[in-house]
């Protein structure tokens, strides 16, 4: 992005996010986001990228309306400490606890994306270093906002010639991976609601 670009995109934050309780959720949000997609350059079992690309891209459909909650939130109530603002009924609490429990659905989506990794690998490749997904320099947690995986490209890049396809025995942790993406989509989706409930409110200054 460049330094300039750099700055520009921190400023925007700034001014959308505030730097407090809105801002950390979305941040949050979107590091698990490139965690799991830095996770996804190092499955090479066919079966599963085939399985996870779909997930990668559902959830980076997710970051801008995390953003935009994020971003209605801080322009009713903006937030510049780690305290969350009052406001009536204390429903930013809740859009607030539905941004976090989004989050932590999110670390917990690449977490079961690792462990299938884990499981498909096998034991027979045990040996091989797993810090494919650390590896990739500063410019790796950038990577996922807006951007879309596509099937054919990933295949091609990521599966190596050694890996076999078992059409008899699916990956294990498919249905994990794909159930942890359906709760981080609930609480997006719940974050949603209550602000479209609230509309018009602002905090109590």
């Amino acid at each position: 992005m460049g330094f300039f670009g750099e700055y520009r995109a921190t400023r925007r934050d700034e001014r959308e996010l505030g730097e407090g309780v809105w801002r950390r959720a979305h941040d949050r949000f979107k590091r698990g986001l490139d965690r799991y997609h830095q996770i996804l350059e190092s499955v090479r079992d066919p079966e599963l990228r085939e399985a996870a690309v779909p997930v990668a891209n559902d959830l980076a459909d997710l970051l801008p309306r995390v953003r935009a909650v994020c971003t209605e939130a801080h322009l009713r109530a903006p937030s510049q400490t780690q305290d969350i603002p009052h406001s009536s009924s204390g429903y930013l609490s809740d859009v607030h606890r539905q941004l976090s429990r989004a989050g932590n659905a999110m670390a917990q989506t690449a977490e079961a994306l690792t462990m299938a990794r884990f499981a498909a690998q096998g034991t027979q490749r045990s040996g091989a270093p797993d810090s494919a997904e650390g590896d990739r320099g500063p410019g790796a947690a950038g990577s996922a906002e807006g951007a879309r995986v596509p099937r054919q490209g990933l295949s091609a890049g990521g599966d190596a010639a050694g890996a076999m396809r078992r059409p008899d025995a699916p990956s294990p942790g498919v249905g994990s991976v794909q159930r942890r993406f359906a709760v981080v989509q609930e609480h997006v989706d719940s974050a949603e609601s209550l602000l479209a409930a609230h509309q018009g409110d602002r905090a109590a200054r």
